[in-house]
């Protein structure tokens, strides 16, 4: 999954005009707000189902935090950005659900990319459809794994700029058995 994954991203970033620097951070965060809205996703069925069709009152950005998720407002959930009609401008769709996170959730402000007017429509249009792909049913921390060894693939393609590298999982873990 990561290695096509991966091929995916690269090879859409091989036919635009970008480098690996500019776009590392629209793919990553790509990878983010698909991670987050399969949380919040999660949330809003248990939610749900929690409230049962007795009660009135709604569900609201409190529930979602309460269960330590990050609440999206509906412009800025996966499913909204695959359901726009082609021909809309999905940079400035994608900026905007961006900013509509950091505005619902004021810790993430000035986080999260917005530069999603340099990536063209159709390679947004083919990375959304490749990373909702993404199966929701395998165990463990699935899309840490993948963003970590995006960062790992984004930094054996940037090299070594100015002393910034990245180092990987089992290293770290090697360094943390020694000091221990």
């Amino acid at each position: 999954l990561q290695n096509r994954l991966w091929a995916t991203a690269d090879q859409l970033r091989a036919n635009s005009e970008l480098t690996s620097a500019e776009y590392k951070s629209p793919v990553l965060g790509l990878v983010f707000l698909r991670f987050v809205d399969q949380k919040f996703s999660a949330a809003k069925e248990q939610l749900e189902a929690q409230q049962g069709g007795s009660s009135r009152r709604t569900i609201g950005k409190a529930d979602y935090q309460a269960k330590g998720v990050i609440f999206l407002p509906e412009e800025a959930q996966y499913s909204h950005l695959l359901q726009l009609p082609e021909g809309a401008d999905l940079g400035k769709a994608v900026s905007d659900a961006m900013e509509a996170i950091e505005n619902e959730n004021p810790e993430l402000r000035g986080i999260l990319p917005r530069d999603y007017s340099k990536v063209t429509n159709p390679t947004l249009a083919t990375l959304l459809r490749t990373f909702s792909e993404i199966p929701m049913d395998i165990e463990g921390d699935v899309f840490g794994r993948i963003y970590e060894y995006f960062l790992g693939k984004f930094a054996i393609a940037e090299g070594q700029r100015g002393g910034e590298f990245f180092t990987p999982t089992s290293l770290v873990k090697l360094i943390v058995e020694i000091i221990e």
